[in-house]
């Protein structure tokens, strides 16, 4: 048997039941998907690093995705 639980929606923070039938779990509706998948689309959010070589290493050609 498994357990039921509820999390907060990343956009909106509405109560979102965690079961296989939400289809857009975390999220509460299709819209704040939307919202969040923008936000890292316009690159208001990020995972942080220490450094970004691949951008930042002359030595690394165009193509950095092949090495």
């Amino acid at each position: 048997m498994s357990e039921t639980f509820s999390v907060n929606c990343p956009t909106c923070q509405k109560s979102v039941m965690w079961l296989p039938e939400n289809q857009y779990r975390p999220f509460c509706s299709k819209r704040c998907q939307l919202i969040d998948l923008g936000e890292w689309a316009a690159e208001e959010k990020a995972i942080p690093c220490e450094t970004a070589d691949f951008a930042t290493d002359p030595s690394l050609s165009e193509d950095w995705s092949s090495r």
